[in-house]
């Protein structure tokens, strides 16, 4: 089983790539600001979205999942 800060070292690192790639202007930034505004969307910006946003969602998982345990002991 891989170790708590092994899940920490690759939620970072899965943040600073996939998370944020292309590095010039990160889809996941443009896809929120798409819906924010209310642009239409294709098919593929949800899939970006899933896929750009899928680290950031693991890494918030982390902290609440740290958080919660912190709570606990």
């Amino acid at each position: 089983m891989i170790n708590n800060k092994q899940n920490w070292v690759f939620a970072i690192l899965a943040c600073l790539t996939l998370g944020l790639a292309p590095h010039h202007e990160p889809h996941i930034w443009k896809q929120i600001m798409n819906l924010y505004l209310g642009r239409p969307m294709l098919m593929m910006d949800w899939v970006d979205i899933l896929m750009h946003g899928a680290p950031w969602g693991y890494l918030v998982y982390l902290v609440v999942k740290s958080i919660r345990s912190s709570k606990l002991a």
